[in-house]
């Protein structure tokens, strides 16, 4: 018997004890049965379903998804058995001669199915990661609107669902291959930063990447550089950190995976002296190498007082989380398509290194979330099809190039690349995209 019929005959078995321990008048007469259907009412809501996947988090997931998705069943029955008490389908005895009964037994009805859904809804609320702050706020403020909340429900079911799925089964996927250690490389992953961001300890800029790497085997180190820089700045700390990986590890080389302007910057670094013997690959991600257009009109359009205030607020906030020397302008205007243009002429790339590019876009923009959606427009205006603020035809660069979508109106854009939302999106899982990514440097010796 596969898990999907398990499921069902879970689902309509509970669903019934449910309706019946909510409503006692279906067997009034038979008090002993219904105080047996009360405990096995207890016993679905703290067991609530056979089928469980492998860890904690994924376990509460599916109890409190099964638990909403019994009280939908419950609660149809009760809602039809209420209809069918006032017509000749249905004849209860004494049900007009004592409403008093009536009465009772719709509020422990309505009792009763709310702890089936409150079991639930607060199970997949401080469990599931794919929900969302935006679809908690919606479940929030529809959950009082007729017809809506049960829209809303449904959605939320389907997506706690898709989540269970596709978690559960990376996790059985890992575990089967896992003796092949398939990202274990010869050289260790630098992963490289892009622009305004930092590797914070406890939010790691590569989202649920890194983990999927190092359960297939990777060995990986984070760039550590500045947020805001010139690429010549952070070229020069990410030199400085390849050579303390090397010394750290006995390695002898790395393989550098950089997203945005963290490319430059590694390219920038790679032509440094004594860099270029210490790295075997540069992977760029949604890097900007011919820069953007639309950065050059916004530099130009925006007056000079406005930027030095955005600096110097970007440049207050970054010291006191630990930048050394944040430079918010040296790094906007790195990113224009005028400052490429030099910056290709002047950082040529490496003999001896294997450059390879990806990169990734939004079919729409409301495929990105906020700001992406908004710069979406923007860059298409200037740049044509982009990932939200990369034009598509900056990203290639090296041997070999790759671009990424999904079909329908979402895309992928230049956060997802990174995982940074940490969302499961249709046809495109970027965690195993990554290893694979990793698995074939360590096919092609790296």
């Amino acid at each position: 018997m596969n898990n999907k019929l398990i499921k069902a005959i879970n689902c309509i078995l509970y669903s019934l004890i449910i309706f019946i321990a909510s409503n006692f008048y279906v067997i009034r007469s038979r008090t002993g049965l219904y105080w047996i259907f009360l405990l096995l009412y207890i016993a679905v809501n703290l067991f609530p379903a056979f089928v469980l996947p492998r860890t904690k988090r994924l376990k509460t997931c599916a109890r409190g998804n099964a638990l909403l998705t019994e009280f939908l069943g419950s609660a149809a029955l009760s809602v039809l058995l209420f209809v069918l008490s006032f017509t000749k389908l249905l004849a209860v005895e004494n049900m007009f001669q004592n409403p008093k009964l009536w009465i009772i037994n719709t509020l422990l009805a309505i009792v009763l199915e709310a702890v089936v859904f409150w079991n639930g809804m607060l199970r997949i609320f401080f469990s599931s990661e794919q929900l969302g702050i935006k679809m908690r706020v919606i479940a929030v403020v529809c959950g009082m609107i007729p017809i809506v909340h049960l829209f809303v429900l449904g959605k939320m079911i389907r997506l706690v669902s898709d989540e269970i799925t596709l978690e559960n089964q990376k996790i059985i996927t890992d575990e089967k291959r896992r003796a092949q250690q398939i990202c274990a490389t010869k050289y260790p992953i630098l992963m490289v930063h892009g622009v305004f961001f930092r590797d914070f300890r406890y939010f790691n800029y590569w989202g649920r990447i890194p983990r999927a790497l190092e359960n297939n085997g990777a060995n990986v180190f984070y760039g550590e550089h500045q947020s805001a820089a010139s690429v010549e700045t952070s070229g020069q700390e990410i030199a400085e950190r390849i050579l303390n990986i090397v010394a750290e590890t006995g390695c002898d080389k790395v393989n550098i995976i950089a997203h945005s302007k963290g490319g430059l910057d590694c390219r920038c670094a790679l032509n440094l002296p004594g860099i270029a013997g210490h790295v075997a690959t540069l992977t760029t991600v949604n890097t900007p190498h011919r820069g953007c257009e639309f950065a050059d009109y916004l530099l130009t359009k925006i007056p000079k007082a406005e930027q030095d205030a955005v600096a110097k607020t970007y440049n207050a906030a970054l010291l006191r989380l630990g930048d050394p020397n944040p430079d918010f302008l040296a790094a906007v205007n790195n990113l224009t398509a005028s400052f490429c243009r030099d910056f290709n002429k002047k950082y040529p790339d490496v003999p001896g290194i294997l450059y390879q590019s990806i990169g990734s876009r939004l079919n729409k923009a409301g495929g990105g979330r906020f700001p992406l959606n908004f710069t979406y427009h923007l860059a298409k205006y200037f740049d044509g099809a982009n990932d939200g603020l990369v034009g598509e035809k900056s990203f290639s660069w090296g041997k070999t190039f790759q671009m990424l979508t999904v079909n329908g109106t979402r895309g992928i854009s230049h956060g997802d690349m990174i995982d940074l939302n940490r969302e499961n999106i249709p046809e495109f899982d970027v965690r195993e995209f990554y290893v694979q990514l990793v698995a074939n440097l360590k096919q092609s010796g790296y």
